[in-house]
């Protein structure tokens, strides 16, 4: 199954906006065995986003999918488009209408006359529905080719393609695509395929690997085709245990766990508590742990003491230290980890200390240097990191190599 992906809308052209929905989409076909050949974004332009459809079925993708335009303003003309491009009508769907219509009410608001162009369907399709907003998504099957049209807002993307969308495909495929994801930190892509590179080779085959890297973690997507499903299950579930094997502890977890989630579950799992003393990072740390449902069962508090007297007078680092070695040094951030794990009565104190740029360096300390610290009241160590002259790639960098230290330790007590 060959695919085509379309994004519509003139900001994302303009750069107002990211494209994320192309990332996203590309992933998540390529899991489900959509060969995607192309990805294009159009305008809003009846005729242009008509004629990239058109395109891409005369470029052999046996789908189209499209995201964006399918709102009630002027400059959403993508169902217009559709219709246009399969030389069908657009049908109003009463039913649909007073769905849409109810949904506004559940929200205490009156549905504006505008939004029943979103109750207008090209003839043959299906209206698919939107849990997360108001303008549903558009699927048809005709002629060998399919096509799925969803709104452009993330998340509404998203929640039709895991419901509606992705599910059809899968049934679709004449074979059997399995995949699983394995989550990895603290090695690149490229040691990770040097380290995997002897394992790959006795793979079984028909088997792919994919590197999907973000700062600080990469992500391992293995895919198993095949006509027999046992087989191919079989097949990729062998590979995972050997790069498992491979890798050891780089591998945090599989699917879409977050490395905070992995964190505050070991955490949880051992009785543990945390707290986190944080000065270059800017509170980047507590962010992503709270970020997590259920956070409170291991995560206490944390402090951005960002100047030397909030780290003096909140969490009793030494003055001296401060003097003799700086806010930047091995000294500073061993105190505020042990100081953060004082104050809030922790199991576990961790401290981020670094000069995050673009100014602030000198020779001996330039941009990018990061000290990381951790302190259990037994065990204390610090690391030091030297990383970009990028200011929120080095806070991004410093958070998850924070998170990663905090992982390491409790896994060397669990030896």
């Amino acid at each position: 199954m060959t695919g085509h992906l379309i994004t519509v809308g003139d900001e994302i052209l303009l750069g107002q906006i990211v494209d994320t929905n192309a990332a996203w989409l590309g992933e998540q076909l390529a899991a489900v065995g959509v060969d995607l050949r192309r990805s294009e974004t159009v305008g809003d332009g009846v005729d242009e986003i008509a004629s990239a459809i058109e395109g891409g079925y005369a470029g052999g993708a046996s789908v189209v999918i499209v995201t964006g335009g399918l709102g009630p303003t002027h400059d959403d003309v993508t169902r217009a488009a559709v219709a246009q491009a399969f030389g069908r009508d657009l049908e109003f769907d009463q039913r649909l209408f007073d769905r849409i219509e109810a949904r506004y009410s559940s929200r205490g608001r009156t549905m504006p006359a505008i939004g029943r162009v979103m109750a207008e369907v090209p003839a043959g399709f299906e209206a698919l529905e939107n849990p997360k907003g108001s303008a549903p998504g558009l699927w048809c099957e005709a002629q060998g080719r399919i096509i799925a049209v969803m709104p452009g807002v993330p998340h509404e993307m998203k929640t039709i393609s895991e419901h509606a969308v992705l599910p059809r495909l899968v049934e679709r495929q004449d074979e059997v695509v399995l995949s699983r994801t394995l989550l990895t930190v603290g090695k690149g892509e490229s040691d990770l395929s040097a380290m995997i590179a002897e394992t790959a080779e006795h793979l079984p085959d028909g088997l792919r690997l994919a590197y999907l890297p973000s700062l600080g973690t990469v992500r391992i997507r293995v895919t198993a085709r095949g006509a027999d499903h046992g087989d191919a299950r079989a097949d990729l579930e062998a590979a995972i245990c050997a790069i498992r094997d491979t890798l050891g502890t780089l591998v945090f977890g599989e699917g879409q766990l977050a490395l905070e989630g992995a964190v505050l579950e070991m955490l949880v799992d051992n009785g543990l508590t945390v707290a986190v003393a944080e000065s270059c990072s800017g509170g980047a740390v507590a962010a992503r742990l709270t970020s997590v449902p259920g956070s409170s069962r291991a995560f206490l508090g944390g402090v951005v003491a960002y100047s030397n007297a909030a780290k003096v007078g909140l969490l009793g680092v030494e003055e001296s230290a401060l003097e003799d070695e700086g806010a930047v040094s091995e000294a500073v951030a061993l105190q505020l980890a042990a100081g953060a794990r004082s104050q809030f009565g922790a199991d576990v104190g961790l401290a981020t200390t670094g000069i995050a740029g673009p100014g602030g360096g000198t020779p001996n300390k330039p941009v990018g240097t990061v000290w990381l610290a951790y302190d259990d009241g037994s065990t204390s160590r610090a690391v030091r990191l030297q990383l970009t002259s990028d200011r929120e790639v080095n806070i991004a960098l410093t958070a998850t190599a924070a998170l990663d230290m905090v992982r390491r330790q409790v896994l060397r007590r669990g030896r």
